[in-house]
C-alpha cells in the first residue's frame, strides 16, 4: 500500500512541475484541453452493468474488454483486434482509450460504435474508479504500456492484463534495470505478453518477466497495414488529387518532424524542374506543427494545395506540392506513392513505421534513427527490401536513382512487398491468447469465483 502512495506523490509532483508546460501548450497550440476529469479523477464513462448467470450456465454473460493504446500508432496497432472482437464477440463491449489530444481525435473516427476516452493517469484513485466503472474482463496494452499502479490493481482485482504487439528497446531495458526491483513486480503482474521478436521476448525475461507467459507472435504491424491499391479510400484520394491514370511519380514523406519537412522540401525544389512530372506529398507527424509546414511550403512558390482546404479552395490542377494536413489518413496517402520517405528518422523520435510504405510496394527509404523499428528495419535491410540513408544529403540522390532507373526501383517495391506479406499473422496468434485469457474468467464465473474487489490501496 504505501508503495501505491510513494507513487501517487511521485506522479503529483511530476504533474505539478510539467504544469506551466502543459498550460503553455494548452494555450498556445489548443493542446491538453480535454479529457482531465477522466484523466485524473477516473470518470470513464460506465459501461452496462453485466447480467447474472445462471448457475451451470455455460455463457457468464456479455465480456467487456479494455484496449489501451497511447496515441496514433498504437491505436493502428490495436485495429485488427478491436475489429476482430467486434466479429466474432458481438455481444462484448469494448473500450477504447487513448492518452493524446491526436489519438483520442483519430479513436473517435475509428470507432464510432464503441466507447471512446482518455486514459485514467497512473493515480490510484483514478484507477480504482475507472476499474469500478469499467468492470473489464481483459485489459489490453497496446507494445509497452508499464503503469505500476494499474497493473498491480488489475491483478489485485483478478483482471488479466495482456500487452499486444510488445517491444522493449536495449535502452529502455537498461532504465528499467535500473530500477530492477520494481519493474520485476510490475511484469510479474502480466498474464501475457506477445512479443514482436525473439530479441525483445529475451529483454523481456531479462527484466524478470516469466518465460512460459511470453511468445514471440509477430509484429502486428504488418497484419494492420493496408497493400491494396484499389482500396476505396486510396482511389477516392488518387481521384481527389487528379492522380488517377496519371503519369506523375509521386514522392511521399509520410510523419515526418522538424526539420525533416525543409530537407524533403528543399531536395524536392531542387529536382522540381529536372523531372517535371515528380510530385510530393507531405504528410506531418503532428497536428500543431500543420501551420508551420503551411509555411514552409508556400515559401518555395510552387504550386501547392492543402487537404484541410480542398472543400473551400479545390485543388490547384498545377499542383506539384500536396500538403495532406489531417490525423489518421496516411495509411491511405501511401497508396498513391511510388517513392517514400519515412520521417522520424533524421530527427530524435527514433522513426516512424515503414511497414506501410513497403506493403504498397514503395520505394522506401528513411534515416539513421530508427531505434523503434530496430527489428523490423533489420527484416527490411536483410531481404534489401528498403534503403538506410546515413545523412539528409543522402536524399537527393537516392530520389534521383529510383526516378531515373526504374528497373531497380521496381525491384525495391516488389522485395518491400513480398516481405511485408511472409510477415503476417500475428493478429491471428494474438487474438488466440487473448480468448484463452477470456476463457479463463468464464471458468471463473462458471464456477463462482469471481476476483473480489480489492480495498483501495
Amino acid at each position: 500500500m504505501a508503495k501505491h502512495w510513494l507513487l501517487n506523490l511521485i506522479y503529483a509532483a511530476i504533474l505539478l512541475l510539467a504544469s506551466p508546460w502543459i498550460l503553455w501548450r494548452s494555450l498556445t497550440q489548443g493542446r491538453y484541453r480535454k479529457g482531465w476529469n477522466q484523466k485524473l479523477f477516473g470518470a470513464v464513462p460506465e459501461l452496462l452493468p453485466k447480467q447474472n448467470p445462471r448457475a451451470g450456465s455455460d455463457n457468464p454473460g456479455p465480456k467487456s474488454i479494455w484496449f489501451h493504446a497511447v496515441s496514433v500508432g498504437e491505436l493502428q496497432v490495436i485495429r485488427p483486434l478491436v475489429e476482430r472482437a467486434a466479429r466474432e464477440l458481438p455481444e462484448a463491449q469494448l473500450l477504447i482509450t487513448t492518452s493524446t489530444d491526436s489519438g483520442y481525435e483519430l479513436a473517435q473516427k475509428l470507432y464510432t460504435q464503441h466507447t471512446v476516452c482518455f486514459a485514467p493517469l497512473d493515480f490510484t484513485w483514478a484507477i480504482h474508479r475507472a476499474l469500478d466503472r469499467i468492470g473489464p474482463d481483459l485489459i489490453v496494452l497496446a507494445e509497452l504500456e508499464l503503469w505500476p499502479n494499474w497493473i498491480s490493481i488489475a491483478s489485485n482485482r483478478g483482471i488479466p492484463v495482456a500487452v499486444i504487439n510488445g517491444r522493449l528497446s536495449q535502452k529502455s531495458l537498461q532504465g528499467y534495470r535500473r530500477l530492477a526491483p520494481i519493474a520485476r513486480s510490475i511484469v510479474r503482474k502480466i498474464a501475457w505478453i506477445g512479443a514482436q521478436s525473439q530479441t525483445i521476448r529475451e529483454r523481456f525475461i531479462q527484466m524478470g518477466y516469466d518465460p512460459a507467459k511470453i511468445e514471440v507472435v509477430g509484429n502486428i504491424k504488418f497484419d494492420g497495414a493496408n497493400h491494396d491499391r484499389k482500396h476505396p479510400e486510396v482511389l477516392a484520394r488518387a481521384e481527389q488529387l487528379q492522380l488517377t491514370n496519371s503519369s506523375a511519380t509521386v514522392w511521399l514523406c509520410g510523419s515526418t518532424q522538424a526539420p525533416e519537412e525543409k530537407i524533403c522540401l528543399d531536395t524536392f525544389c531542387e529536382l522540381a524542374d529536372r523531372f517535371p512530372n515528380l510530385k510530393l506529398i507531405l504528410v506531418p507527424r503532428h497536428a500543431e506543427r500543420f501551420e508551420e509546414v503551411a509555411k514552409l511550403v508556400q515559401a518555395t512558390k510552387l504550386a501547392w494545395s492543402r487537404r484541410s482546404r480542398l472543400a473551400i479552395d479545390g485543388l490547384d490542377p498545377q499542383w506539384r506540392i500536396f500538403l495532406a494536413d489531417s490525423v489518421g489518413e496516411l495509411r491511405w496517402w501511401w497508396g498513391l506513392a511510388d517513392l517514400g520517405f519515412v520521417g522520424g528518422s533524421f530527427g530524435s523520435r527514433g522513426g516512424q513505421n515503414m511497414i506501410e510504405p513497403c506493403a504498397y510496394g514503395v520505394a522506401t527509404c528513411y534515416g539513421p534513427n530508427t531505434r523503434n523499428f530496430t527489428d523490423i528495419v533489420q527484416i527490411l535491410q536483410e531481404a534489401n527490401a528498403a534503403t538506410q540513408l546515413s545523412t539528409p544529403e543522402a536524399l537527393k540522390p537516392w530520389v534521383v536513382r529510383m526516378i531515373e532507373d526504374q528497373p531497380s526501383r521496381s525491384h525495391c517495391a516488389r522485395r518491400a512487398e513480398s516481405i511485408t506479406q511472409q510477415h503476417r499473422g500475428a493478429t491471428d496468434r494474438t487474438w488466440a491468447r487473448l480468448m484463452d485469457l477470456l476463457q479463463s474468467t468464464n471458468d471463473k464465473d462458471r464456477a463462482g469465483n469471481s476476483p473480489m474487489i480489492s480495498p483501495i490501496d
